[in-house]
């Protein structure tokens, strides 16, 4: 080097901060194109799915959640926060005497226009947002996903679901951590039409998940959401796969 020159390097460019997820993983459809999204964007091996038992009637949901997360190859924790709900009477509930209603959420809300409909958990997702923040941090992820979505939050139905609340949680989570973990609901403003073409384009295992509010052996085709996921299906003119089992009788989808 001749005297008096200066050797420089230039500094590589700064890598990109990695990211890990945990996405609330319910085994119903939402949630599922939540995971495949993450899936897209982080890698099976930087996200984690939660689960969480909170008293309901039937654990089918529960046991689509393993299969759909067993598919993506990535890690399923699970929770239990049925005691939390011991005194709710919502009609989801195992201890509870109410009837699944039939329906869809409009007719429902019909009938009692200022309240939420009778399978709302009260402050259910609020619960189940704080638990897993929790379990985020203790994770290592930064970001925790969420797949509430507009059609849920429509009039009073699930005020748990609303862009209002959604907002609300990320302001109380990102003060919550110190700025550590970042709340992402993407769903929020889309309806479950969009979600489904949005599953189709991941090629998301839709007939590995389980939405209906009933447990038996075919979702029972009358509940607000099997009325919700056929309409969302018919939208986008392809069938529901979920309901190409391979045994029992079909499901008639309702005429929209």
């Amino acid at each position: 080097m001749a005297q008096g020159c200066i050797a420089t390097q230039t500094a590589a460019p700064a890598a990109a901060a990695a990211h890990r997820a945990l996405v609330l993983c319910s085994g119903g459809l939402d949630s599922t194109v939540l995971l495949a999204q993450a899936v897209e964007r982080f890698g099976a091996a930087d996200v984690r799915a939660l689960s969480i038992a909170y008293g309901q009637k039937h654990a089918r949901e529960l046991e689509a959640a393993r299969a759909v997360t067993a598919h993506f190859g990535v890690s399923l924790r699970a929770m239990d926060l049925a005691p939390l709900f011991a005194d709710s009477n919502s009609s989801l509930l195992v201890h509870s005497a109410a009837a699944v209603p039939q329906g869809t959420y409009a007719e429902q809300q019909a009938q009692a226009p200022d309240a939420p409909v009778s399978t709302y958990v009260p402050f259910r997702n609020g619960l189940f947002l704080s638990a897993a923040a929790a379990e985020a941090l203790a994770l290592g992820c930064d970001v925790l996903c969420y797949g509430a979505h507009a059609d849920d939050a429509a009039g009073s139905a699930y005020p748990d679901c609303s862009e209002a609340f959604v907002g609300a949680m990320a302001r109380a989570i990102a003060e919550g951590t110190g700025g550590a973990l970042a709340l992402e609901a993407p769903f929020a403003a889309w309806t479950k039409a969009r979600i489904v073409a949005e599953g189709l384009r991941l090629k998301a295992p839709f007939e590995l998940t389980w939405s209906c509010y009933e447990g038996g052996q075919r979702p029972c085709g009358q509940c607000g959401t099997c009325l919700d996921r056929a309409a969302a299906f018919a939208a986008n003119g392809v069938a529901d796969p979920a309901l190409d089992l391979p045994s029992g009788r079909p499901v008639t989808a309702p005429t929209f």
